[in-house]
């Protein structure tokens, strides 16, 4: 079964879900998107699967939202769509994907349902 996961390292729950992966016997691709950020259509097609706008995949404590005038209600799905691939910072992690399903790992314990 091919499983990704959208992880970055320094962050306590992307470390815990890739763990539970790994402790279910499951060896995912790991993706870490702050080095190989998604394209524009990965994206797009991560946040269709999730059934979420870009808006809701964004980390809105993190500097770059505000920096960059993210929290205009104006900004059209496109605009934040590269906006997230220029900050990717901005993406709520980890995302893991599977069989056609996706799940954001907060907690861990959500991306179950996906695998």
């Amino acid at each position: 079964m091919a499983v990704t996961i959208y992880h970055n390292p320094r962050c306590s729950k992307s470390r815990q879900t890739l763990e539970l992966l790994e402790e279910k016997g499951i060896k995912p691709e790991i993706i870490e998107y702050l080095l190989s950020p998604p394209s524009a259509d990965e994206l797009k097609n991560i946040l269709n699967i999730l059934g979420i706008s870009a808006r809701e995949l964004m980390r809105k404590k993190e500097a770059a939202y505000h920096e960059n005038g993210l929290d205009d209600g104006n900004l059209s799905e496109d605009e934040l769509v590269d906006a997230i691939i220029k900050n990717p910072i901005l993406i709520e992690r980890p995302i893991v994907v599977s069989k056609g399903k996706a799940a954001i790992g907060r907690p861990p314990e959500n991306v179950l349902a996906v695998i």
